[in-house]
């Protein structure tokens, strides 16, 4: 006669292993997303970082606007604090209008090249005597010579250094629809500028014409 015996202690082992395998799993499985969400918000905060720095660090803050003929104004201006080295052909300026309509005028700051004098977009250090037009051409490119100077642009800044103040002329005289010259607008009309650096940020002010003498502040 034989006699069979169910041992049952072993199912209970097997059980267990399962439950312990799963466990297993399910940690896994939260560990790779807590891991990927890690990972995620950091590339987000480091472009966030990246984005606020190239916006912060490539901007100038405009010091002050002043009327200098019926066409053109002097633009004060210095790097943002915190930004770098800047190149003059990098940055562009506009100025709208509202001149029986809207009305559009843009430039550069520079292009990159002391030895000619043939645009008005030119960057001077205040420290320097500002632009004027000694040629009566309408080029106000032009500089007073100083002893040794043997270009009348030589002082022409191409790159601005962060903590020194700068001067340009804008000339805001344009055709029909690209036209905010102080002399076809009234006392009290704005002007909106903009000042726009490539790969950085823009600065932007608001002009109200409060008088129109060579010299009166316009913000």
């Amino acid at each position: 006669m034989n006699n069979n015996n169910n041992d049952e202690i072993g199912s209970i082992g097997i059980g267990a292993m399962i439950v312990f395998i799963a466990l297993i799993l399910v940690a896994a499985v939260a560990s790779a997303v807590i891991i990927q969400t890690g990972e995620k918000l950091q590339q987000n905060a480091q472009q966030t970082g990246s984005d606020t720095q190239r916006e912060i660090g490539g901007k100038v803050t405009i010091n002050g606007v002043k009327v200098y003929n019926g066409d053109d104004v002097r633009l004060y201006f210095e790097p943002a604090p915190g930004s770098g080295v800047l190149n003059t052909a990098d940055i562009a300026w506009q100025v709208s209008c509202d001149n029986g309509g809207y009305n559009f005028v843009a430039g550069t700051f520079g292009d990159a090249d002391d030895t000619n004098d043939d645009s008005l977009d030119y960057t001077f250090p205040a420290s320097n005597p500002e632009p004027i037009d000694t040629g009566g051409d309408g080029d106000y490119g032009d500089v007073a010579l100083l002893p040794g100077d043997a270009d009348d642009t030589s002082m022409e800044a191409l790159t601005l250094t962060p903590g020194e103040s700068y001067v340009i002329v804008l000339d805001l005289d344009g055709v029909a629809g690209f036209d905010c010259a102080i002399a076809d607008l009234g006392i009290n009309d704005q002007l909106t500028l903009w000042v726009h650096v490539e790969g950085g940020g823009s600065t932007y002010e608001s002009l109200t014409i409060t008088d129109k003498t060579p010299g009166a502040a316009l913000v």
